[in-house]
């Protein structure tokens, strides 16, 4: 830090904020701490009675603070997304679409653990619509050594953020159960799940009822699959009980299972498989029906977004995959599947 004319400071950076007052119609900060002088803000400062001014003394190798968060944007900034100016060395991500929204944890971790900057962002793997903030970065200090921001860039070469859009738009229903195909029962199921799959822009193109059996299943699943939907859902028998055979009804028609359970509850039945053609197919447990939040909510963002779902992600739910059972639910401001 140190003091100059006036005159002298353009390129400088103010040390702090320096107040204009004009009677009965201005008093705020003027001029903010970081401020870079211009030539225009020369008559300004001296109008104000600021014929020496501290700042910063830049020297080779160090960085704005402004500039430093420009470095930091650089390396989260991706498709979809849009940015803000930067305010006060701060810059926000907010999404410009409906859309999975990702983090590459690990080398979100390795720039955080440099000193004098930060990036913090929402939880990674979780559904984000338009308009919705992402993530905001700055550096610490006014100024920064370039190299700090150099060795985050080496920590994260590839865009640390990605959004992924709504890309799959249609589904098939197979709602399982003799007690629904004869009528015994109203489906209360298949609108809970139709509503589920509208809020991610996926149309129904069919519901049907397939009773019981493998091999009804099978077969009505590869009916859906004619459809062309690009979603197949199976409702129903998810459980242990003798007569409960969607599982095996889904792996007859062709599917490669990822998983048939999962650590989160509710939502334990839950079964997930692709086809060789990539077309995802889902055995929804009951509690799909009238809980409020449940794997299902946890697993859709990701195939709505057309990302392959492994059995190691289903495993890492474990962790935050209990819901509290909330009243009321404030699902998805929660931390369930968090």
């Amino acid at each position: 830090m140190k003091l100059i004319r006036t005159e002298d400071a353009v390129g400088h950076v103010l040390c702090h904020d320096l107040t204009q007052i004009i009677k009965d119609q201005y008093k705020d900060a003027r001029f903010r701490k970081g401020h870079v002088v211009t030539e225009e803000d020369i008559p300004v400062l001296l109008s104000m009675g600021k014929e020496h001014l501290y700042v910063w003394e830049m020297t080779p190798g160090m960085l704005h603070e402004d500039e430093g968060a420009e470095r930091l944007l650089a390396l989260c900034a991706n498709a979809n997304m849009e940015r803000s100016g930067v305010k006060e060395g701060k810059i926000e991500l907010k999404a410009a679409c409906d859309g999975l929204f990702r983090v590459r944890s690990e080398a979100l971790r390795a720039v955080n653990a440099i000193d004098e900057l930060m990036i913090a962002t929402r939880k990674g793997g979780t559904a984000v619509k338009k308009g919705d903030k992402l993530a905001g970065m700055r550096v610490i200090p006014l100024i920064i050594a370039e190299e700090k921001l150099d060795a985050a860039k080496a920590a994260g070469d590839a865009p640390l953020l990605e959004l992924r859009p709504w890309v799959r738009k249609t589904a098939a229903i197979v709602a399982t159960g003799s007690e629904v195909k004869k009528g015994l029962i109203q489906d209360t199921f298949t609108p809970v799940v139709k509503d589920k799959l509208a809020s991610y822009g996926i149309e129904t193109l069919s519901v049907t009822y397939p009773g019981d059996g493998v091999e009804n299943v099978a077969n009505a699943v590869t009916e859906a699959r004619q459809t062309g939907a690009e979603v197949i859902l199976c409702t129903g028998g998810m459980s242990v009980d003798p007569d409960d055979n969607t599982p095996g009804g889904i792996k007859a028609s062709g599917a490669r299972i990822v998983t048939y359970g999962a650590p989160v509850l509710p939502g334990a039945m839950f079964l997930l498989g692709y086809y060789d053609d990539g077309t995802p197919v889902m055995g929804l447990p009951g509690c799909v029906m009238y809980a409020g939040a449940t794997i299902f909510d946890l697993v859709l963002p990701w195939v709505a977004a057309d990302v392959p779902v492994t059995r190691d992600w289903i495993v890492s739910l474990g962790e935050g995959g209990l819901c509290l059972g909330c009243k009321p639910c404030h699902w998805p401001a929660c931390p369930f599947g968090k």
